[in-house]
């Protein structure tokens, strides 16, 4: 399981699960061999092998990236149940990998592409809004070698993006890996990160994740070579 979220509002984990083509929720306290709250799983949900998962306790909905398509339920949702509303079709996109959501500034921002094919090498970062629905064209694309990312999450007060980076020709580990901040506040780009963390020779083998801890004005990554989880203070992103 590689994408569960915690949603700190209402204390509760969200896990998606491959192999059985489910998404489930425990409280927050679980421990042990414990019933989740709630699993939507069935025919009509057209769950076929979530990986990743992203909640948005504001407005109570649950987003799940499924290649060529993001599919949108209700967070109560429990059982076989249908999507509220799917992203998907040829001007929405292809190779959703994984996505975070703004309630801010209502936007939805997905990360498409990633191990070439039609989409190219890399990662191209769209941006939606919160509540699209269909064949819809996203608002802002950041894109290109110098937007290349992996997993990632924003920080809605300003618009940024802060994605983890693999070497530029895409093998599992470099120390040209680094962390990167991207705006995506006005129109589409090809820029390059306004920061970075790491980079030529820098401390970074294979990141894999990044959160934020807003209190402390840090950002937390974990790095899957090195094997740790790594907190760097940076009051000037904040």
């Amino acid at each position: 399981m590689h994408g569960l979220t915690y949603d700190e509002i209402h204390d509760e984990f969200t896990v998606p699960q491959q192999f059985a083509q489910a998404i489930l929720t425990f409280a927050g306290g679980a421990e042990g061999e414990t019933a989740p709250l709630r699993v939507i799983q069935g025919s009509r949900t057209r769950l076929e092998a979530p990986d990743r998962v992203a909640v948005d306790a504001v407005n109570n909905e649950i987003f799940v990236p499924e290649g060529d398509k993001v599919l949108v339920f209700d967070r109560m949702a429990n059982g076989n149940v249908a999507p509220k509303r799917a992203i998907e079709g040829p001007d929405a996109g292809r190779g959703m990998d994984a996505l975070a959501i703004d309630p801010v500034n209502d936007l939805l921002i997905v990360g498409v592409g990633g191990g070439g094919g039609e989409l190219g090498r890399g990662t191209r970062f769209f941006v939606f809004d919160r509540t699209a629905n269909g064949n819809v064209k996203p608002k802002i694309i950041i894109q290109g070698p110098r937007a290349m990312g992996g997993p990632f999450t924003v920080y809605p007060p300003k618009k940024f993006i802060l994605a983890t980076n693999r070497p530029a020709d895409e093998s599992l580990a470099g120390d040209d890996s680094y962390l990167g901040v991207w705006s995506y506040e006005n129109s589409s780009s090809d820029g390059k990160p306004l920061w970075t963390i790491g980079g030529p020779k820098g401390i970074f083998q294979m990141p894999r994740g990044v959160t934020l801890d807003m209190k402390n004005k840090s950002i937390i990554a974990s790095d899957k070579r090195l094997n740790s989880v790594l907190t760097f203070r940076v009051p000037e992103i904040f």
